[in-house]
């Protein structure tokens, strides 16, 4: 019976990590419903924005406060979960804070006081994050794509991750206190719990601080693999998803936008003076599918924009930059990505109820994403630039509209008709070539 923590601490271990890469898995099963892409360009040049982006969080301090906060969060927490190593050796084994034996009692020390003083951190950011979220009133925060879900989700994770920092500093004050009393060997420097916490449960008995050392314990334990799999239901992967999202961004000059292989094969074939128009054209294969021009559904979108979606923050920066948004147009670039990854999700759900999927009868474009909200976009790519985690939400907006140009000729009249002079006068406007020089000679 002495074993059974140990074994019930294994159980809990394996059956928590197991979930976790199962919903891993599913996200890799489910990006990959989109088309291949080759974004393996520059790895020098990917390793290096990769590093200065995800991990050393560069964009996020553009927004100064917001920033500092975020990092206050992002690395105390990273960094306070590095004693999940330790409690997984003395949750196996049975052992009491091994890695004070490795590191020896001075660096000890400063390693778990620096764990403490980093997760005060944590606390103020995130109870900074909750009031400023909730009470306020910023409105990028409080936009109707967020209303449900999407607001509830953030005030969770805030909730989850200040219940998991008291939990570390009971665990720490009752840990220090039976420390005093030569109950357990003295390990470890709390200035933040033996401050704060220690006088309370100076005047309660050893076995009660025993009971709230090992609770507390058991709960920052339970509490990580909860939150480790509570990931995929929320917007929170990008903890995880920043970083392969930045090693795949787009290296191009913003702006920049692809051009259709076949349709270029074309154009050039017409501008080859040494083409023969009455040539027989290549033989194709005749079960071969058309390729689709642009997007109207998940499956036409390429892995990285699918990839952008599982990132996605919602932080509403890109929203918040976005020219059409803020003069009262109905695009929101973070619903733009929020509607893909919801699609992606009824995708998947189909998928695993089907064993492959079955026509729904719905599509991204029309049931998720707007046709009034893709030709809102400018185009000016604010919200790229704006981005901390570089999701490109216009390469998606720009597929939807190639989709409805070239594929179903529903486009704006506006467009249509410049569209029309284009090709047939080499320029928007509706003057003959031959009297497009006219304007100079006037006086």
């Amino acid at each position: 019976m002495q074993y059974i923590d140990n074994i019930i601490f294994l159980i809990a271990l394996i059956a928590g990590f197991g979930l976790f890469f199962r919903s891993l898995k599913e996200i890799y099963r489910n990006i990959r419903l989109g088309k291949k892409i080759d974004r393996t360009d520059n790895p020098s040049e990917r390793w290096k924005t990769m590093g200065k982006v995800a991990l050393g969080q560069s964009k996020m301090t553009k927004r100064p406060i917001a920033g500092i906060l975020h990092i206050f969060v992002y690395v105390g927490f990273v960094i306070i979960n590095i004693e999940l190593l330790e409690i997984i050796v003395d949750g196996i084994f049975g052992t009491h804070r091994f890695l004070s034996g490795i590191l020896g009692h001075s660096l000890y020390a400063a390693f778990t006081a620096t764990l403490e003083i980093l997760a005060l951190l944590v606390v103020l950011a995130v109870v900074i994050f909750f009031i400023r979220r909730n009470f306020y009133g910023v409105k990028r925060l409080n936009m109707k794509e967020l209303f449900g879900w999407p607001k509830h989700d953030a005030n969770w994770i805030l909730i989850i991750e200040f219940a998991l920092m008291i939990a570390f500093f009971k665990m720490n004050a009752a840990d220090w206190v039976l420390q005093q009393r030569g109950v357990f060997a003295e390990h470890g420097s709390f200035p933040v719990s033996s401050n704060l916490l220690a006088p309370i449960f100076q005047n309660f008995s050893d076995n009660f601080l025993l009971f709230t050392e090992r609770g507390a314990w058991w709960f920052h334990f339970i509490g990580i693999l909860f939150f480790m799999n509570y990931l995929y239901y929320s917007k929170h992967l990008h903890i995880i998803l920043a970083f392969p999202n930045t090693w795949f961004a787009n290296l191009q000059p913003k702006g920049k936008f692809n051009n259709l292989e076949s349709v270029t094969k074309e154009i050039k074939l017409m501008m080859d003076p040494n083409a023969d128009p009455y040539a027989a054209p290549t033989e194709r294969d005749p079960n071969a599918v058309p390729d689709k021009f642009g997007a109207n559904d998940i499956f036409d979108l390429n892995q990285v924009q699918l990839l952008n979606a599982y990132s996605c923050t919602e932080c509403g920066r890109c929203t918040s930059v976005c020219p059409a948004n803020i003069t009262g147009k109905k695009l929101s670039p973070r619903k733009i990505m929020m509607d893909t990854r919801d699609r992606i999700e009824e995708v998947a759900k189909n998928i695993n109820k089907n064993g492959k999927f079955v026509d729904d009868g719905k599509k991204l474009l029309d049931d998720h994403i707007q046709r009034e909200e893709l030709w809102a976009c400018t185009t000016c790519n604010a919200c790229v630039e704006a981005c901390p985690v570089l999701i490109d939400p216009l390469s998606i907006i720009f597929e939807m509209r190639r989709f409805l140009v070239m594929e179903q000729s529903s486009a704006p009249s506006e467009l249509n008709v410049m569209m029309t002079n284009v090709e047939n006068n080499a320029a928007p406007w509706a003057y003959n070539q031959a009297d497009r020089l006219k304007w100079a000679t006037e006086n």
